[in-house]
């Protein structure tokens, strides 16, 4: 049956959708409780043999559009569409149906129409309107829940309810029900996870393969490799974002419409999505959905099968964390999303217009799509960027009420009705100068109702470089805060910000080379090192956090090859990491850098000098990439790379650049490498902490913290904790030389006098057969003797 025939219009349900909309913007208390209704029926919906489909289109009322000229446009494909092929060209019967228009609002309807599942694929749509020179626009949908083809295509009609209902985790959500929404907390510690560089297959079907092993072993008392130990011991995985991000700034499209169409079909040239991004540069439509280059099958369903798989997890669940970036929109976003979305430029591309009623409502209810994908928590990025204009005071204001709109959110998965345990990363008043001396990290706790929001906290935010010589003093009235009020606060120092912070430091710099003999040696201590780990699992309040690529001692950095305006710029800054994470051996190794190597830089000297002059030239040209080139091609003697260097050239480099530091950075690549006696002391020091959680809390009268005084070339922290009868002392060597023999037990601190102590935990270099009495500390060691546990 042709599609015309299969689909038809039912112009009744969608009128009765636009009356219910004009019913609730007449009849609600405020704007912002209409929108927040109409939300939930914006986007595309199954019901039966029905689909419906609602639009916020104020851009058809700007450009007085009639009635007659707006359309549902529906695309099915003719042939085959296997969404695992990297590229196929592929005919859509294509029909229109009417709509139903309320104010800015637009409405449809539909019987017949293909939903899509994880078996099968569905039928396509978007809104398309007509001008008067009978030229075509089309208007997305940003609530689509799948978007095979990325956002700035369309969208897939999709069985929402199929999912939830055959998701493999039911009985978990179930067990939760009660009469009011259940409430998570915070869990004891987090595992932050890239989901493109954490395995060989950069997927969410192969990231849950991962655990479905880890969930084997376990259960079947196996014994553990690095592999399984650097993903074991926590109670919770967060994401970094899953949302749809950027497309390629010069194209082509992954849906990419040829000549020759016509009314009744559309040939489109189809492309996997395929591009490269830490994650964070985010277009805020499709927010509600994963995005495509994560998704194996190209279904959505491979984010509730992931969170199926840590909800099972034997010994006890793990939660599901989300990452979602609702604080701007990368530029691209204005070609997603109408201009009424958009309260102007910041310095990452577009500020939200949060106090518009309509777009507060569709990024809420964004927000409450992705969760309903099953996740426990969610860590909002960038809290203190939401912000609105204030005419009559000429000032930007934090909007903490949005903040509070997001916390307060419901969620159902199984018929389950709860409240996801909320993290917030706000800096405050960042980007303003002092902002490293003036935040206190704690005003979104402070405004919040919910006595379990959490922020980062001080030593977890950007700007920490553990490895320079006095960091930790340096950072002694940040850590006498975290003693006092960082139980809400996620702990440690090794996350996706702060070790991409680390490459770009200058190596010149005071750095302590008592860490490792090279710079690599260096950089992969200081975040993942047993002192600081101990400090933070054994003595500090808080939520410790690690970073997988830092635990597994893989290498990461500022990744995105989507980028052709500004891209050279972004490599001439991310240049230096290169002196950071690649010796000459890892860059001889045949699969490393195989694109820069066939660019002509054969070896890492080739490239070394190479980035010597792109960062300085990026500078004194005031990026003229022209200017540039030129005088790349008058240096002597000449630079390795293309024999005339023209501005193409440098663009190809630096995407050469990226996506081989990509692949660079996959965990996958240092398995091999891992010290087992590292992994599994990591791994006891979690479980220690899951086994005290009190530890969590702030420290109290009887509690102490101190550094060894006087310091002698050397920074040492003693820790001294009680909880009901259980006792955890905790000596850590942060930097400086040798201490010197001295005996743990004998040193004045309160509360550590008497007998019963045993070694509980002893950092690597430290024999097992050590229980007590004298001892030298060097830098990264550190020692654990409990009492009454």
């Amino acid at each position: 049956m042709i599609l015309s025939e299969r689909v038809t219009a039912d112009t009744g349900v969608a009128e009765g959708l636009a009356h219910k909309c004009r019913q609730l913007l007449n009849t609600s208390e405020t704007a912002f409780d209409a929108h927040m209704a109409i939300a939930r029926m914006l986007g595309g919906h199954v019901d039966g043999d029905m689909a419906h489909f609602g639009f916020w289109t104020p851009e058809l009322l700007d450009a007085r559009v009639p009635d007659g000229d707006i359309f549902l446009e529906v695309l099915s494909p003719k042939g085959p569409l296997d969404l695992t092929r990297s590229h196929q060209d592929v005919t859509f019967e294509r029909t229109f149906l009417p709509v139903a228009r309320y104010e800015a609002h637009t409405f449809a309807a539909a019987k017949g129409m293909r939903a899509g599942s994880r078996e099968q694929g569905g039928d396509f749509y978007c809104l398309v309107w007509r001008d008067a020179q009978d030229t075509w626009h089309r208007i997305l949908d940003p609530l689509a829940m799948s978007l095979p083809f990325g956002a700035f295509a369309p969208a897939e009609l999709y069985d929402l309810a199929q999912m939830q209902k055959r998701r493999g985790d039911r009985a978990y959500f179930e067990a939760l029900a009660g009469d009011a929404p259940h409430k998570f907390g915070p869990p004891v510690n987090i595992l932050q996870i890239h989901v493109p560089t954490a395995t060989a297959g950069g997927t969410l079907a192969s990231l849950t393969r991962q655990f479905e092993r880890l969930s084997e072993r376990v259960a079947g008392g196996l014994s553990l490799d690095p592999l399984d130990q650097i993903f074991l011991g926590y109670d919770a995985v967060q994401l970094l974002p899953v949302e749809p991000t950027t497309t390629y700034e010069v194209g082509p499209g992954f849906w990419h419409e040829t000549a020759g169409d016509t009314e009744s079909e559309v040939k489109v040239s189809l492309t996997r999505p395929d591009t490269t991004n830490w994650g964070y540069d985010i277009v805020i439509s499709g927010m509600g959905t994963v995005n495509p280059v994560l998704l194996e099958s190209g279904r959505p369903d491979e984010l509730v099968a992931f969170a199926s798989v840590l909800h099972n997890f034997p010994t006890r669940p793990k939660k599901l964390i989300l990452d979602v970036v609702f604080g701007h929109s990368d530029n691209q976003g204005l070609d997603a999303l109408n201009s009424h979305f958009f309260a102007g430029p910041n310095m990452y591309g577009q500020n939200m217009d949060y106090k518009n009623p309509a777009v507060r409502a569709i990024m809420l209810e964004m927000q409450r799509r992705k969760v309903d994908f099953g996740a426990d928590g969610v860590r909002v990025d960038g809290a203190q960027d939401f912000k609105w204009w204030d005419a009559g005071a000429q000032m930007l204001r934090h909007d903490d009420e949005y903040l509070q709109l997001m916390s307060d959110m419901v969620q159902e998965v199984a018929g389950t009705r709860y409240r996801p345990w909320f993290v917030f990363e706000d800096g405050r008043p960042w980007p303003q100068e002092d902002w490293e001396l003036s935040s206190n990290y704690r005003a979104v706790i402070e405004k919040q109702h919910d006595p379990d929001v959490f922020q980062w906290g001080p030593l977890t935010f950007a700007h920490n470089t553990p490895f320079i010589y006095g960091f930790w003093l340096s950072k002694w009235w940040r850590i006498k805060e975290v003693l006092a009020v960082g139980a809400n606060w996620i702990s440690g120092t090794a996350n996706h910000d702060t070790l991409r912070r680390g490459t770009q430091v200058n190596p010149k710099l005071n750095i302590n080379t008592r860490l490792g003999d090279t710079q690599m040696e260096i950089l992969e201590k200081a975040y993942d090192n047993p002192a600081v780990s101990m400090l933070t699992y054994a003595a500090l309040p808080g939520v410790p956090m690690d970073f997988l690529n830092a635990t597994a001692r893989a290498n990461w950095g500022f990744i995105r090859n989507q980028d052709d305006k500004y891209g050279v710029k972004v490599v001439a800054e991310e240049a230096i990491s290169l002196k950071w994470q690649v010796d000459e051996y890892e860059y001889s190794v045949p699969g490393n850098f195989k694109r820069l190597k066939d660019l002509g830089y054969e070896t890492r000297g080739d490239l070394a000098r190479f980035f010597e002059f792109l960062p300085a030239l990026v500078e004194v040209t005031d990026y003229d990439l022209d200017h540039i080139a030129k005088l790349l091609n008058g240096v002597e003697p000449a630079l390795a790379g293309p024999d005339h260097f023209t501005v193409p050239d440098l663009k190809q480099i630096a995407r050469a650049w990226m996506d081989d530091m990509h692949e660079y950075c996959n965990v996958s690549n240092s398995i091999s490498a891992l010290d087992p006696t590292q992994t599994e002391f990591m791994l006891s020091l979690r479980s220690f902490r899951r086994d005290n959680p009190w530890l969590r809390d702030n420290l109290g009268p009887d509690d102490h913290f101190d550094y060894i005084q006087p310091v002698d070339g050397r920074t040492i922290f003693t820790s001294y904790r009680k909880h009901e009868g259980r006792e955890v002392y905790c000596i850590t060597h942060m930097e400086g030389g040798p201490s010197g023999e001295f005996d743990p037990l004998r040193l004045p601190i309160p509360g550590l006098k008497g007998a019963g102590w045993s070694c509980a935990l002893r950092t690597p270099g430290i024999g097992g057969e050590y229980v007590s009495g004298p001892i030298v500390l060097r830098d990264s060691m550190g020692l654990v003797f409990t009492r009454g546990i």
